[in-house]
């Protein structure tokens, strides 16, 4: 009794805490309703999906053929630059938006898993900030997503071994050869022998050109992996 008059008291409370400070949705802006969390109804069914996962020569796939040998390559949505995903992406990596970030991962591992894309993957690992980039944003936007999609899953998040020996510059305004040079051997390994033999999945926000996805990737192999693939949330990749 006294539970539930408690739980009512506090739903009553968010109620009013709603009408004073109205969440919003990060993909159009407009309140949320009761049971929608970060993102709307209406946006989560209009975000443009790839499905991507059931092409095995995609257009990420593509974009890393004959860079490096990828065993799968895969994203959940297209970016659209000045559209939702645009509004979304942003609400995660600069807005803070951790709840989105895991949201998104959680709803495209249940697509990927009921597709029976991951079937053999031993770890998801995601591309790591710089720990001064880190403490200056606060989190990583791709390790979080990925805490999504090990969720619903059930693949491990291996979050704690892949390192950037740099602190490399932006990429947004390089071109496709100077993206390269830039994180070129940026990456390595805390424990080289736990990931040799395994397959292992690198888990990206965005893939654009590919070169840091590209560099990752090579350092896994070279370390011993066995198979490498990718999945980023969303793709803007122009081939």
């Amino acid at each position: 009794m006294i539970y539930r008059l408690w739980q009512e008291l506090k739903e009553g409370w968010a109620d009013i805490i709603g009408l004073i400070y109205p969440h919003t949705c990060a993909g159009c802006g407009q309140n949320l309703v009761k049971g929608e969390q970060e993102i709307c109804l209406a946006c989560l069914l209009e975000i443009p999906q790839t499905n991507f996962h059931r092409d095995s020569q995609n257009l990420v796939w593509q974009l890393f053929r004959g860079r490096v040998s990828i065993a799968m390559a895969a994203s959940y949505v297209y970016f659209d630059k000045g559209g939702k995903v645009q509004s979304i992406l942003h609400s995660i990596k600069y807005k803070g938006n951790q709840n989105l970030a895991r949201q998104l991962g959680m709803l495209y591992g249940h697509i990927l898993k009921q597709d029976h894309a991951l079937e053999e993957v031993d770890y998801f690992i995601p591309i790591p900030l710089h720990p001064l980039k880190l403490k200056q944003r606060g989190y990583n936007q791709s390790e979080v997503w990925g805490e999504g999609l090990a969720s619903s899953t059930g693949i491990y998040l291996l979050n704690n071994n892949l390192y950037r020996t740099e602190n490399t510059a932006s990429q947004t305004r390089k071109s496709r050869i100077g993206r390269w040079e830039n994180v070129k051997d940026i990456f390595a390994l805390k424990r080289p022998e736990e990931i040799q033999g395994k397959n292992v999945v690198l888990l990206d926000d965005v893939v654009t050109t590919g070169s840091t996805l590209e560099s990752a990737a090579q350092c896994l192999l070279d370390s011993g992996a066995s198979k490498v693939g990718i999945l980023t949330l969303a793709c803007a990749v122009k081939i």
